[in-house]
Formats: C-alpha cells, sequence, structure tokens
C-alpha cells in the first residue's frame, strides 16, 4: 500500500509502499477515503511540539472509510461498511488507568510507546490498522462528504470536555479558547447539546464575528483586553445569566492569566474543565485563588481526549441533525500531496475549514 512516511523529524514526508496491514484477533483493516490534517501538524512533524512518536511513522489522527477486513473476533461490523475510526487507543490490560497512544500523532509515556510499536501507522495511507473498539459505524453515507464527516476527530475533543463536567441542556457555556480551531468546535458542539447560549471570548475580532453569523443570538462574543479583571467582567455581562461552566482550550502559547480570567468568570457552584495546552511550553503556572474556589464551590477537572462511547453519541447529533456537517468547508488533496496539505491546513487555521488527505 501506499503512505506518506516521516522518516526524520523536520524532514519532508515521502511516499512509500509498506506491507499491507493484516486483521487479526481484535483488529480492524480499514480502506482510508479521508484523513484530516491538523492546523498544528507541521510543528508536530518538525519536532517543535516534542510529541513521542517513534520513527519512521506514518501520521495521521484518526479518520474515515471503509471496512476492509475483520478480526475473527469481530461480530457486528460488516466488510464494506462506513465507519470513523477513533486515533485515542487504549491498552488493554489496565482498566483503571490504561496506557494511550493517540495512532498517528503521539503516545502518553513509555506505555503509550510500547502500544504504539504495534498500531504504528496512522491514517495518511491507504489502509490502516485499528483496534475493533476504535471503529465506528457511520451507516451510510455520500462518499464526497466524508471529508466532512472527518470533522468529528475534532469535535470529539471539547465534547469529551462538556461530557466530563455533566453539561446540560439549558445552560450556558463559556469557551475559553473560542476563536481557535478546537474551541469554535466546542461552540458547535454546545449549541448542539441544548446550551442556552454560549460566551465566546477572543481577539480575533474577524473570528468573533464569524461566530455570531453562523450561530444567531444564542452565541454571544467578548473582545478581550489583556487586563484579567477586566475581561472576567466582560465575560461575565456578556451572558444572560450566571455562566454555569466554562471549557478551557487555549492553546500552549497562550498566558495563563487568560485561563485564569475565564474559569473566574464561573458561578458559584459552577464548573470549569481545563483540555487546552497552556503551560507546555513552559511559563506562568496556572493557579486559581484558594478562597475564591472553596467559598464558591467551584469544581475543576482536568480532561484529557473523551470517553470511547462519545464517539456514538457524537454520530448521533449529527444524525439527528443538530450537530450540522454542512458548515464544514473541505480542501482534498491527495496522497502524493501531503507536504501540501500540512502547509494548507497551517495556513487555513482550521475554524469550520478542515483539510483531509484522501489516499
Amino acid at each position: 500500500m501506499r503512505a506518506a512516511v516521516l522518516e526524520v523529524f523536520g524532514s519532508p514526508l515521502v511516499l512509500q509502499d509498506l506491507p499491507a496491514p493484516s486483521a487479526g484477533p481484535g483488529g480492524v483493516v480499514v480502506d482510508v477515503v479521508a484523513a484530516g490534517v491538523l492546523p498544528y501538524m507541521g510543528e508536530v512533524l518538525s519536532g517543535e511540539r516534542q510529541y513521542l512518536m517513534s520513527l519512521p511513522m506514518v501520521p495521521g489522527a484518526g479518520g474515515v472509510g471503509r471496512v476492509r477486513a475483520l478480526g475473527a473476533d469481530a461480530t457486528r461490523l460488516q466488510v464494506g461498511d462506513w465507519v470513523l475510526c477513533d486515533p485515542t487507543i487504549r491498552a488493554r490490560d489496565d482498566a483503571l488507568a490504561p496506557d494511550i497512544t493517540l495512532l498517528g500523532l503521539s503516545a502518553r509515556g513509555e506505555g503509550g510507546l510500547k502500544l504504539q510499536q504495534h498500531y504504528r501507522h496512522g491514517s495518511w495511507a491507504e489502509q490502516m490498522l485499528v483496534p475493533t473498539e476504535n471503529v465506528f459505524p457511520l451507516g451510510d453515507i455520500d462518499p464526497a462528504d466524508a471529508g466532512r464527516w472527518c470533522a468529528l476527530s475534532l469535535a470529539l475533543v471539547p465534547y469529551g470536555g462538556l461530557l466530563a463536567i455533566d453539561f446540560r441542556p439549558g445552560e450556558t457555556l463559556l469557551v475559553s479558547g473560542a476563536t481557535g480551531n478546537f474551541g469554535s468546535a466546542g461552540v458547535a458542539v454546545a449549541l448542539a447539546m441544548g446550551a442556552a447560549c454560549v460566551v465566546a471570548p477572543g481577539r480575533n475580532t474577524a473570528v468573533l464575528q464569524d461566530l455570531e453569523r453562523r450561530f444567531g443570538a444564542r452565541v454571544r462574543t467578548v473582545a478581550l483586553t489583556g487586563d484579567p479583571a477586566e475581561d472576567t467582567r466582560r465575560m461575565q455581562a456578556a451572558a444572560p445569566g450566571p455562566i454555569d461552566a466554562v471549557l478551557d482550550l487555549l492553546p500552549p502559547e497562550a498566558p495563563a492569566s487568560a485561563v485564569r480570567a475565564a474559569a473566574m468568570a464561573v458561578r458559584e457552584y459552577g464548573r470549569v474543565v481545563l483540555m487546552g495546552g497552556v503551560g507546555m511550553l513552559g511559563g506562568e503556572d496556572f493557579a486559581l485563588p484558594y478562597p475564591w474556589l472553596m467559598r464558591n464551590n467551584v469544581t475543576v477537572k482536568g480532561q484529557w481526549m473523551y470517553p470511547p462511547a462519545a464517539n456514538v453519541s457524537l454520530i448521533n447529533l449529527v444524525r439527528s441533525g443538530v450537530l450540522d456537517l454542512a458548515m464544514i468547508e473541505t480542501t482534498a488533496f491527495p496522497l502524493d500531496r501531503a507536504n501540501e496539505a500540512v502547509a494548507h491546513a497551517a495556513a487555513t487555521g482550521g475554524r469550520f475549514r478542515r483539510t483531509v488527505i484522501c489516499p
């Protein structure tokens, strides 16, 4: 099979012929139809983000395709089924704290690297091997829409955060980082889950206006000033009532003070979930005032990725019509132009635009 291979950090992807994967027990081989390209993927491939990856490797986190072959223990999947492939692979020998690798992207710790030795290659290839529990049927779809369905791999991240804090219909959510790639997806997902209002702060006026245009009065945008106390006040004032929950998705380069300003906008008994990258590149530590946390009974939760069942319920949100993939603009590249796809994803920046590779 043909695949785009990263041989050394900082080098261009190379198109190679690799042995086709086989589906042993517990595995599924999928013919990849479309695979998303993250806007920051160039930073991963250059080594700038210092992700754990055993090279050489085929990158590509998740994708959409059709089942080619099944292990003997698969009982419901059928060859030819359209499926979403979840890149979050969990080891099976520790139910409480499994080692995790993100297929085609990174490993978490030494255990994740060991898992990566078996599930080595991601979706920028004609075929990929995925654990059976990471393959989720989509039902019949138009092949031309496969790239749009790849957007679910992005939306699953904020969705996992909202599930972690038990976000409820009718509540008001503040999305910290709403103008970013994951944050804008979080706005869309929260509205699909029945949010009464989503407060969307940011500094990019054009993106804030776009959120208002797309989603109407249920989105209240806030232009940030950089002054934490003033920004907290503005976010609270923008909401129609108390802010029930805060979802943070700010990137590594954002200051901790921006996370803190958003978190402290939450109401008494509110919930805050942290999913961004603040602090990964150094800088000020994130800290919240002890008396404020205690006296206001605020819950703060860290959340990395999402539970496996989130795939099913997010697919159902799309199938029900409340999460509309028609808003996603896709630009497709063939496999032999994978390097161009990486550059295009970085230049366009996401936010309802998906760059995909179509092997």
